[in-house]
């Protein structure tokens, strides 16, 4: 039967706000950015202007990125955890499986869950849409790249200069005011700068491929990233540093070229939108909406705001809550007395984290030797350091300030936007439910009773002459079979990752089928132990009754 649905191909990268060239006149210092070929993808599509990360980290992010959900609703919001979501909880891929797409992602899964194997027909590095058997099949594939990642920031130079060899050199660069200026942060926003010059030659090779292959035209592209910019009051910060994103939407003789979206949205709505772009059903659970139509139309949300979180940053509690709309954001924090920059061991030796703690003990020298006023970081610098500067609540007016640089929470002809916002922020995690407002141990207790994971109940297997059908009854759980037998030794999953391969084909079972010889049955549950491999024997074919 011939497949009509549209290929969807995910591009993402880490680390970057809309630092694009096609974004200037839109975010703050995108004009210094050199992207042609993400130019020319936002002028053949749609560029999302206002588009926000879940959280300001990559796990979180990510997890509400593949699955549609809101990370503190589902229990994934702390960094580094590996949650048990409720059972109607899928990912994305599954959906798509489902409905016979070929399923793929390059290597990166961290989701902050626990992949079955079946939800992908390939993860690694290698996997491509050219490793379909059948070249007519629909795909969806996941390409990450760790280019514009924070750890790339800080190689050494010789290191760097092999890692980007199709970047523009940058010579100069202009600061942004909440960083200061000193030849640290100098060196790594122009290293950045060149990164996401790199990370640009990089898709274009992808979209390249696309294009010899003759897929173009039957493709949606979407190209994102996780969270903001890679330094501090960015990645991990509540801010809107920490949560814009670029994201662009190319769909050819759909979506109108060089169209522009300026409604906000969440990456949590690229979920049920890559569904509902396919033709395929939106799950009800999800927290994301639609924002493109099955004939590439925008779309409006329901609601006008997006909702995002902050909460564990590795051993750094900290919980925040942040809501925008057009032209406020609104953010809370619970724990107003802990310094943003709190300690966090990954990033604690990263060069621009080091320098700003340098220059506040500098500070904090002059005042306590000298009797001097501090004089070496300014007001919004030291914020991002200093617990004392910061306030419960802050109100900004993002479109006047686009750096965040006056908190209107305090003032009073701000205090209905204060209240609206706070409303909105209020009435939506109540709709979604909020797990971060309960103690980590307790949510641990309850997905690992007696400090172990629980177990998914075995697959139950039924046949009906030549058919078999393969269920099982625990709650949210998959089942699939294969005809390769149970291996002895199963790689470990990797730290951070989520999906760890069995060196298996595994197909879903998605109602009665003829097992083409003896198979094995298995059932997953996201968070829970695998079930057992169940063998099947190869039904034999009904004998004729005679007459």
């Amino acid at each position: 039967m011939p497949f009509s649905r549209p290929n969807v191909l995910w591009i993402s990268t880490h680390d970057i706000n809309p630092h694009l060239g096609c974004y200037a006149g839109v975010w703050p210092g995108a004009e210094q950015a050199c992207t042609p070929r993400l130019d020319a993808l936002a002028a053949e599509g749609v560029r999302f202007d206002r588009a926000f990360a879940a959280a300001p980290v990559c796990g979180p992010s990510r997890s509400a990125i593949v699955t549609g959900c809101f990370p503190p609703a589902i229990g994934t919001m702390h960094m580094r955890t590996r949650a048990t979501p409720p059972p109607e909880v899928r990912l994305l891929s599954q959906y798509f499986r489902e409905a016979g797409y070929w399923t793929g992602n390059t290597s990166f899964t961290d989701f902050q869950l626990e992949i079955p194997n079946p939800v992908y027909d390939v993860v690694g590095d290698h996997a491509h849409w050219r490793l379909r058997d059948d070249p007519d099949q629909p795909f969806f594939l996941a390409v990450h790249s760790l280019i514009t990642h924070e750890s790339q920031l800080y190689l050494d130079d010789d290191e760097f200069a092999r890692r980007t060899p199709e970047a523009r050199r940058v010579d100069e660069v202009e600061l942004p005011p909440y960083h200061p200026d000193t030849p640290v942060y100098r060196k790594a926003w122009k290293r950045y700068l060149e990164l996401v010059s790199q990370m640009d030659h990089w898709v274009g090779t992808i979209l390249d491929e696309l294009e010899e292959d003759g897929l173009a035209d039957d493709t949606i592209v979407v190209f994102w990233s996780d969270h903001g910019l890679g330094m501090p009051r960015g990645k991990r910060w509540a801010s809107e540093l920490g949560f814009r994103e670029p994201l662009i939407v190319r769909w050819p003789n759909r979506i109108a070229h060089g169209s522009a979206y300026d409604a906000p949205v969440g990456l949590m709505d690229l979920a049920p939108t890559m569904l509902a772009m396919c033709g395929l059903d939106v799950p009800g659970h999800m927290h994301g909406e639609v924002v493109l139509g099955p004939d590439g139309a925008p779309r409006a949300r329901r609601e006008e705001y997006v909702v995002s979180a902050r909460d564990r940053m590795g051993e750094q509690e900290d919980t925040s809550r942040s809501i925008r709309d057009r032209r406020y954001r609104y953010t809370r924090h619970l724990h107003p007395d802990r310094s943003p920059m709190g300690h966090c061991e990954y990033p604690d030796h990263l060069a621009t984290w080091t320098e700003l703690r340098r220059l506040f003990s500098r500070e904090a020298q002059q005042q306590l030797a000298f009797g001097q006023q501090p004089s070496i970081l300014t007001d919004l610098q030291r914020s991002i350091v200093a617990a004392s500067k910061r306030s419960a609540e802050e109100l900004y007016d993002v479109e006047a300030d686009p750096h965040e640089e006056h908190n209107l929470a305090g003032r009073p002809e701000y205090a209905d936007v204060r209240q609206r916002l706070s409303d909105a922020l209020d009435g939506r995690l109540a709709a979604t439910g909020d797990l971060g407002q309960k103690p980590e141990r307790e949510l641990l207790a309850e997905w690992q009773p007696g400090g172990q994971r629980p177990h998914c109940a075995d697959a139950v297997v039924e046949q009906h002459g030549e058919l078999i059908e393969a269920t099982c009854p625990t709650a949210g759980s998959i089942v699939a079979w294969t005809t390769d037998p149970p291996q002895d030794c199963v790689a470990d999953r990797q730290p951070f990752q989520g999906y760890a391969d069995d060196g298996r084909t595994w197909r879903l079972c998605t109602g009665p089928f003829t097992p083409p010889g003896p198979i094995w049955v298995k059932s997953w549950r996201i968070g829970f132990v695998p079930g057992a491999d169940i063998p099947v024997a190869a039904p034999r074919p009904a004998v004729p009754t005679a007459p």
